[in-house]
């Protein structure tokens, strides 16, 4: 058998989805399970023994049509038997419709049928539900290819030892108090609507080395330097000397093996949360008012907490849209009590030993 994944475009997303490659591997051993992503989600795909070939759509193909369907008709060549296209956007519709695959499965939508043969309604919550509708919906899609339980729902990481003892030589290089945590702060979003406000963020950065001493780390992309440096700049003098600023890795693999390596992850929900989780790194998220609460809240509990605006004042979901939230995102993370959030980081702080 040979299955063909096919997710696109955030890290987050690309990780979550590799539990689909786990349980087709698991209920497939001898299978051929490939996945397709974009460049900058191939890290953390690496050394999943699930996954046979990552095939990577470079954004240069994609921009161009004539390259774009030579890509379709070497995806054709290698006779899939099923491919699963999580993203189904026009790209992976006419990837998918191409490949002569028997199973062509995605999502549900008013046009779907044209492209896949199994089109798989998405559920909604009905009630709590630890595992989030992001890892729900995608066990969906192994419905038609897998009939047993599925019960593998954790994403995963594969770091090997020669990248956990580079992260700990790295380290070792800086002068941290090596009695005291270390805490990967997520210090800002990857857009703008999913980053708490600065100043606050710093109050919390506060809060959090009066009440743990821990050694911080910021985790951030290039061109969000100088913003990091203004959120650093924003805190005490006292919570400045643990900051650790230059601590900072250059390549998703190298900042994997440095989170590997933290007690907590503490920050803006995003893919670094995912990341951490797949690592059993214990987190403590804020969302962005207008990021799906249903989706996004996996894998709860003491060890893992989050705090939404949904969870807070429901009411103003049932008044507004996402699109009204989202346009209106520092009205309302206004709308977050720093007070509870310090007070939910104490008892995190308890549950993790810390």
């Amino acid at each position: 058998m040979k299955f063909l994944i096919i997710q696109q475009k955030r890290i987050g997303d690309v990780l979550t989805s590799s539990i689909l490659a786990n349980n087709l591997k698991k209920a497939y051993p001898n299978a051929q399970v490939d996945y397709m992503c974009y460049a900058n989600c191939v890290d953390v795909l690496k050394n999943n023994p699930n996954i046979s070939n990552i095939i990577v759509l470079e954004e240069k193909v994609r921009k161009n049509y004539f390259s774009l369907f030579e890509f379709i008709f070497k995806i054709r060549s290698k006779k899939y038997d099923a491919v699963i296209d999580v993203y189904s956007k026009l790209e992976t519709n006419l990837i998918t419709l191409f490949s002569k695959a028997k199973k062509k499965i995605s999502y549900k939508k008013w046009y779907s049928t044209i492209f896949y043969n199994y089109n798989i309604e998405r559920q909604t919550l009905k009630g709590e539900n630890q595992l989030g509708l992001a890892i729900i919906n995608r066990i969906e899609l192994l419905k038609p290819i897998i009939s047993e339980e599925i019960t593998d729902y954790k994403p995963k990481v594969f770091l090997t030892k020669e990248e956990i003892e580079n992260a700990k030589n790295y380290i070792a290089n800086f002068p941290l108090n090596k009695e005291r945590p270390n805490y990967m702060i997520g210090i800002l979003g990857s857009e703008w609507y999913k980053t708490y406000p600065y100043e606050k963020m710093a109050e919390l950065l506060d809060f959090i080395v009066a009440q743990t001493q821990a050694n911080l780390f910021f985790n951030y992309i290039p061109k969000q330097k100088e913003d990091a440096l203004a959120i650093y700049n924003l805190c005490k003098e006292n919570t400045r000397k643990n900051i650790f600023f230059d601590l900072y890795a250059t390549d998703l693999r190298s900042f994997l093996g440095i989170l590997s390596q933290c007690d907590a992850l503490i920050g803006n929900e995003g893919g670094a949360v995912n990341m951490s989780k797949a690592l059993e790194i214990p987190t403590f998220s804020l969302f962005s008012p207008s990021v799906n609460k249903e989706a996004w809240q996996i894998f709860e509990d003491e060890k893992n907490v989050s705090i939404h605006l949904k969870d807070l004042k429901p009411e103003i979901y049932e008044e507004f849209d996402e699109k009204y939230i989202k346009e209106n995102t520092f009205k309302y993370f206004e709308e977050y009590p720093i007070q509870l959030i310090k007070e939910k980081l104490a008892h995190f702080f308890k549950a993790i030993g810390n």
